[in-house]
């Protein structure tokens, strides 16, 4: 035996495993999406934020800065509704003469003053001027522009308008819709990151509370991520219920609701023919005349027709009597308490004899509808009253507040002098396997028609940074 054979046999060595690139596509991809989406849908999502932090707290705000018109010192007993719309109307004929009678809001408790609304020429869709009444002695407080059904007086309004189109009509609307839709998709794909991460972290509790000890950009990545996580059930929902008001995914969304029977049911108030004589004032503080002619609205109708609907199914404090348009069609009287506990029933009446012509009981609605009012007006702030309010304050700034972070963490990434800060990797779907990519392509085209400005986002996200992997695979 040689010395050769004597020396320690070495096992033979095994192959390295060959990475498999393909693993952590989709995180990887989520992460380029969560940080581009953030950079360039940011600004919106900032602008809606502090807007809506702001109109969280525009009811409680107006109602101190119009205490004049919306409250009286008067506590006896109201007067008829005849005589507060008869004050109201002698009001008009001086100081607007031009404006007709639309719709009668009652003092809802002693205290309250009556709002007795008129249409005008030149307001927005859905606004009115409302003449405030004192319901104890008919005493005029004042008027005021007020907008839809929660009748937002000029601060809200302003604060709502600015918050929904920033006064740019429906083109500003597409940045609203911008905001709402891209929100949730930020949110969700922030909330797989936060869940990769979480898997590996040492300190766990770092990731739901900013972390100790660190600075620079581990710093705001811990506030970020730890704020993110608590705000993310109110991201969604300010997202699901902002699209609703959207011009294009709204539109789809109400289609959809049509379609699967979710509406919320409404009022039928055609009295069919009529050979009712045209009211001789007609045009004086009423409705304009159609081919139908005109309806009899008198002072007195308002008593009539609200003891009438009291007799069927209207139980609420807070109501509104709308006079029909023409004069084949019946009077309305709808609930319009949109704090809890809902109260939204409404009556058709027939002003001849007093009869029921349709009416809508909120306890009959589909859950799709009464989750549907609930969500808008809790994204309103008119639901719950103030701790909503506030809570939505606070989400608002939350939000606002993330977005910062987010540019900061992008600003500290910078390289030394660079301009802007690195981009996380991209060309993750040129990793992923075929049915990854049909997924995602998928998702992207299934999401363009629903909600065009998500889904066509997103498929020039995904031709973008194809495309610029392309160029640096050609460069390198």
């Amino acid at each position: 035996m040689t010395a050769l054979d004597d020396r320690p046999v070495t096992p033979p060595t095994r192959p390295e495993p060959t990475p498999d690139r393909r693993r952590g596509w989709f995180l990887q991809l989520l992460l380029r999406l969560h940080f581009t989406a953030g950079v360039f849908v940011g600004p919106f999502v900032l602008i809606a934020a502090l807007s809506g932090a702001a109109y969280a707290l525009a009811p409680s705000i107006e109602s101190a800065v119009y205490a004049h018109e919306l409250t009286t010192p008067s506590r006896a007993a109201p007067l008829p509704l005849a005589d507060q719309v008869a004050a109201a109307q002698a009001y008009a004929d001086e100081h607007h003469p031009e404006d007709t009678l639309s719709a009668v809001r009652p003092a809802p408790t002693a205290g309250d003053t009556t709002r007795v609304m008129f249409a005008e020429d030149g307001l927005l869709e859905s606004q009115s001027r409302a003449v405030f009444v004192d319901p104890a002695t008919a005493e005029v407080r004042g008027d005021l522009l007020v907008y839809g059904t929660s009748g937002a007086l000029p601060v809200r309004t302003w604060i709502s308008t600015f918050h929904r189109t920033l006064f740019l009509g429906d083109v500003g609307r597409v940045y609203s819709e911008t905001a709402a839709s891209w929100l949730g998709v930020v949110a969700l794909a922030g909330l797989a990151l936060w869940i990769a991460r979480a898997r590996t972290a040492r300190r766990r509790r770092d990731l739901v509370r900013p972390a100790r000890g660190v600075s620079g950009h581990r710093r705001l990545a811990s506030w970020h991520a730890s704020t993110g996580i608590w705000l993310l059930v109110g991201a969604l929902f300010l997202s699901a219920t902002g699209i609703t008001w959207s011009q294009f995914g709204g539109a789809n969304v109400d289609a959809l609701r049509a379609a699967w029977g979710w509406q919320t049911p409404s009022l039928t108030t055609s009295l069919g023919p009529s050979s009712a004589p045209a009211d001789e004032h007609a045009g004086h503080h009423g409705s304009a005349a159609t081919g139908a002619g005109a309806p009899t609205v008198t002072p007195e109708r308002f008593d009539e027709v609200l003891a009438a609907a009291k007799a069927v199914n209207i139980d609420a404090a807070e109501v509104q009597i709308t006079p029909p348009t023409t004069a084949d069609q019946a009077w309305t009287v709808a609930e319009i308490k949109r704090s809890y506990p809902t109260a939204v029933d409404s009556v058709a009446i027939d002003p001849r004899d007093g009869s029921v012509v349709s009416r809508t009981d909120f306890d009959t609605f589909s859950v799709p509808a009464k989750l549907t009012r609930w969500g808008i007006d809790t994204h309103m702030g008119t639901m719950w009253g103030l701790p909503n309010q506030v809570l939505l304050f606070v989400t608002a700034l939350g939000i606002a507040a993330m977005v910062v972070f987010g540019y900061g963490m992008w600003w500290q990434r910078r390289p030394p002098g660079g301009r802007v800060g690195r981009a996380p990797t991209g060309g993750a779907l040129a990793r992923a396997p075929w049915w990854g990519v049909a997924a995602v392509v998928a998702a992207a085209l299934a999401l363009s028609a629903v909600l065009p400005t998500l889904g066509v986002g997103l498929l020039l996200f995904l031709v973008v940074d194809a495309l610029v992997v392309t160029f640096r695979g050609q460069r390198t």
